[in-house]
């Protein structure tokens, strides 16, 4: 009923996004500092999008349906093109194995969307954080600890440290010497009072990296380590966070949010077949002479296109393949006593033909995403179909379960062993599409990436931003939130709230 959507004033504006994931919120935060005005709509009742953290209920309703039907209200008008979405999730497979416990605290869950997925103490994420002041609206934890699956499944902890190097008994003599040599490479190429020779040469940082660590004669065993440029911490209360910090900082600079309002039709210049508004599910007509789309939305060819080609943000290389994410409650941790930790399965750790790497993050209480005594696991692979992406989940999730039986029967014989309630108590496995962001007439974000990190998609989101405003700065330096413009600003304290 278009009588439940508020209309929105003003009517015009110099740019209208739609979607609240990181990198739409990035480009908002950015465009509203450059002092356009800024209009940030999205369909859902949350912010974040395709980068929210939901409850186990909410996480099934947006995975399995995430597009809103054409309005009728375009009609035959030849000004108005219908814009649709399309599914980003295919091959959902959710179950519950304890449906009571699961109820009894299920709003103390914070699931994402997009797991697993880390930042580095040193990467562009963080440089964009503490250029915006955006940390003030944030809290991180560490992840405590990083392992690898070895021989017969075994998980080796890797060692973080010089005491650890040399305490680590996984590692000969000669092996550690070796890694702290490769060590101090690094550092020496990093510190930016070393002298030009004794940093990496211009041609081994242009040679792929598997083949400058045979050079450095590294062995086998170190070269399988994962590799990081510093500490991995992760937001307090999910990744969902992250967004949500970025629609604060926009609104500091005067954006304005609506959330639950859906996006059905584009307006046409029936002169030149160009972009010039939208039009909203409420009826109301919006103008402006941008648009930046979130990636589910289907990019219409019939709204005209900008004279020049447009750009593709993510190489097409890049989102041929597919990723396969999970995401798992259970009652204990991986490992006794850590309740962070990162745990990355080679090829050929869990079968034979396995040629792709699954990654495996574990969170818990301590990071505000569950409730006391749960962890959650978030798992994901590139995969080239369904079929592989599923093989290579749910051999993870069986290879984690069988390590946990093992552990706990540890010493303990058959007659004295009790029946043990099961170690996951809700999984959901699904399958999500790859899609490159791209600049034209109208302008869409990338889709979540198959990495770890969120490097690719701060840079997706800087190139849209100056593809967009070639001659404003992608986050300028800016005075900390206490000395802002607090007007238009939602509270600091709790979750965002709707403008």
């Amino acid at each position: 009923m278009t009588e439940a959507y508020p209309q929105i004033d003003p009517t015009t504006f110099d740019l209208i996004i739609v979607g609240t994931g990181l990198p739409e919120s990035l480009i908002a935060a950015a465009a509203s500092a450059a002092g356009k005005s800024v209009l940030h709509l999205d369909p859902n009742p949350f912010y974040g999008s395709h980068f929210a953290s939901l409850g186990p209920d909410e996480l099934s309703a947006f995975l399995s349906s995430s597009s809103f039907p054409p309005s009728s209200s375009s009609g035959e008008d030849p000004a108005t093109v219908s814009l649709t979405t399309r599914p980003l999730y295919s091959n959902v497979e959710i179950s519950s194995l304890a449906p009571e416990t699961l109820e009894e605290h299920a709003r103390k869950f914070n699931l994402d969307v997009a797991g697993p997925r880390v930042l580095f103490c040193a990467d562009r994420a963080i440089d964009a954080i503490l250029k915006w002041s955006t940390n003030h609206y944030l809290e991180f934890k560490a992840i405590d600890a990083n392992f690898i699956c070895v021989e017969n499944g075994k998980l080796m902890r890797v060692p973080d440290s010089r005491s650890a190097i040399f305490k680590d008994k996984n590692l000969s003599l000669i092996e550690k010497n070796q890694l702290m040599k490769f060590l101090k490479i690094v550092q020496r190429h990093l510190d930016p009072d070393e002298d030009a020779s004794s940093k990496v040469s211009q041609e081994d940082l242009e040679s792929p990296f598997a083949e400058f660590l045979a050079k450095i004669k590294l062995p086998p065993k170190i070269k399988s380590f994962p590799n990081s440029p510093g500490a991995l911490i992760y937001p307090s209360y999910g990744q969902g966070e992250l967004p949500q910090a970025f629609c604060r900082r926009a609104a500091v600079k005067r954006c304005l949010y609506v959330l639950r309002m859906p996006v059905v039709a584009l307006l046409i210049d029936e002169e030149n077949g160009q972009y010039r508004g939208i039009r909203l599910a409420s009826g109301q007509d919006l103008f402006s002479p941008k648009l930046i789309l979130d990636p589910s939305f289907v990019f219409p060819s019939q709204a005209g296109s900008s004279p020049e080609e447009p750009v593709h943000v993510f190489s097409e290389k890049a989102v041929e393949a597919k990723v396969a994410r999970g995401i798992c409650i259970t009652r204990s941790s991986l490992k006794p006593d850590i309740s962070n930790l990162l745990v990355v399965y080679p090829p050929r750790s869990l079968y034979p033909e396995q040629d792709i790497t699954v990654r495996v993050l574990q969170l818990g209480s301590t990071s505000a995403i569950c409730p006391p005594g749960m962890f959650v696991l978030y798992l994901s692979a590139l995969c080239n179909d369904a079929t592989q992406g599923k093989k290579l989940l749910n051999t993870a999730i069986s290879a984690i379960e069988v390590s946990q039986i093992s552990e706990r029967n540890a010493g303990v014989k058959n007659e004295d062993a009790e029946v043990e309630p099961p170690f996951i108590i809700w999984k959901a496995i699904f399958i999500q599409e790859l899609s490159a962001g791209k600049y034209g007439s109208i302008c869409s974000t990338p889709s979540p990436d198959g990495n770890l990190n969120y490097h690719d998609l701060v840079d997706a989101a800087e190139k849209l931003f100056h593809a967009t405003y070639p001659d404003e700065a992608f986050f300028p330096e800016t005075a900390s939130p206490e000395n802002a413009d607090e007007d238009n600003c939602p509270e600091d304290d709790g979750p965002l709230e709707e403008a």
